[in-house]
């Protein structure tokens, strides 16, 4: 289901969209559609991508470290 959306545009931004659309053969309602698209597309992936790398942030990563047992043994070289 698609709904008509109204939008408010500058005079010399809504020439240049036109002039855009026109060079890629589209219409500025699809260039807008595929932008936006684009972006929720963009936000999803980044969500999800936050969402994996907190949980394995809460998880932590061995790194198989060790504490030294002594002072004498933590400046050997």
């Amino acid at each position: 289901m698609k709904t008509n959306v109204t939008l408010k545009l500058d005079a010399e931004i809504l020439k240049q969209a036109r002039i855009l659309a026109a060079e890629e053969g589209s219409s500025i309602s699809r260039l807008l559609t595929a932008k936006l698209e684009e972006l929720v597309r963009e936000r999803k992936g980044y969500d999800r991508a936050r969402r994996r790398a907190v949980a394995r942030l809460r998880v932590g990563l061995d790194l198989g470290w060790t504490a030294p047992r002594s002072r004498g043994e933590l400046h050997e070289r």
